[in-house]
């Protein structure tokens, strides 16, 4: 008997597992404190969040525990949740570490990653690039997310892989902020053109550079925010 339907089933994805309450929970609560819904330093009522969301405390809290792994979330002495409001000097150290680990990723991936991976940051570079002007804010972040990911994944580097997840989920809201400054979906597609092109010659040195000069601009964005949010120049700390 023919197994070809099998084959075509396994191509077209199994299974999805059905994501949890809490996940769909945190899934809201990112949106809503990634657009600015919530505020930094807004305290979050467990009780009243549970009821607006229709989940009871259990899923809540551990969708705020996700939250807090992702730096979108604090606790404070008395364990009760607020939206984080990191300081610059915080927000330019990790970005600083994640610079170094996307372009120790980068500059990897050029002799690790396959021919279809490399497509694969074409084409989700090339999709970012194609709708910059229509993409919806989030949608146009997460392909971003996902075009760095991609890029990580391909060094096939484990304890790189895990360490740079660790480090992004704690910038989400500040790259996501970045992302949406004036001008920067054009500053995004010339410096991800910048980092395709190195990656598709695969030449590790420019990839690695051209990684690193983006993470910077990360800095000088989020640096230009605080300023905006706090009407002071902030102090170079990089």
């Amino acid at each position: 008997m023919s197994s070809g339907w099998l084959e075509t089933l396994k191509q077209s994805g199994g299974v999805r597992p059905r994501r949890t309450l809490a996940e769909e929970a945190a899934d809201n609560l990112r949106e809503f404190i990634l657009l600015g819904k919530l505020e930094p330093g807004t305290a979050i009522p467990e009780r009243d969040l549970a009821e607006a969301l229709g989940v009871s405390r259990t899923p809540l809290r551990e969708a705020l525990r996700l939250l807090e792994v992702e730096g979108l979330v604090e606790y404070s002495a008395t364990r009760r949740p607020h939206v984080a409001d990191p300081s610059l000097h915080e927000l330019t150290q990790y970005i600083s570490v994640l610079g170094a680990l996307e372009a120790l990723a980068g500059e990897t991936a050029c002799g690790e990653a396959t021919m279809a991976e490399i497509a694969e940051i074409v084409r989700l570079g090339t999709e970012m690039a194609e709708g910059s002007n229509t993409l919806e804010p989030l949608e146009f972040f997460r392909l971003d997310m996902q075009f760095h990911a991609a890029i990580v994944e391909a060094s096939r580097n484990e304890p790189l892989i895990e360490t740079h997840a660790q480090y992004n989920a704690r910038l989400w809201r500040a790259r996501f902020l970045s992302s949406q400054q004036e001008d920067r979906r054009d500053n995004t597609k010339a410096e991800h053109g910048n980092i395709i092109a190195a990656l598709t010659e695969r030449d590790a040195m420019a990839t690695r550079r051209a990684l690193r000069e983006h993470l910077q601009s990360t800095i000088t964005n989020i640096a230009h925010i605080c300023k905006q949010r706090d009407g002071t120049e902030p102090k170079d700390r990089t």
